[in-house]
């Protein structure tokens, strides 16, 4: 038996219904409505999945690759790969940069940063 649920993964950052807004328009999810100016919450169109955002005063972004200030964490987005090549142009146009490549198609990923620097990957799958 499981000790726990898992609930919800909660991103730092300057503006949370800033970075909400961008990530919805990725996952095409919406904003719930019980979120807050502090913590704002995604949730899928099944009401199943949540994707937190809380503001972080002072907040210092990671920078990709690096150890003097790690990501901490990423989050993978699948896609299918003949999509890869359009779902790079929208997250760019969503205010995303690219940080690595796929290598010119050596490998099954390419990696971003959203608008306030965490980094995600887009994954061919």
């Amino acid at each position: 038996m499981a000790i726990a649920a898992f609930g919800v993964t909660a991103l730092d950052c300057p503006d949370p219904r800033a970075l909400a807004a961008f990530y919805g328009a990725v996952l095409d999810w919406e904003i719930a409505e019980d979120s807050e100016e502090e913590w704002v919450e995604l949730v899928d169109a099944e009401g199943q999945r949540r994707l937190a955002f809380q503001r972080s005063e002072g907040y210092r972004p990671p920078r990709w690759p690096s150890t003097e200030h790690p990501q901490q964490l990423h989050l993978d987005f699948d896609v299918p790969r003949e999509r890869l090549d359009e779902a790079e142009r929208a997250v760019l146009e969503l205010g995303a940069t690219l940080l690595e490549g796929d290598g010119g198609g050596q490998r099954d990923w390419r990696v971003y940063a959203d608008p306030v620097g965490h980094p995600f990957c887009l994954c061919a799958c």
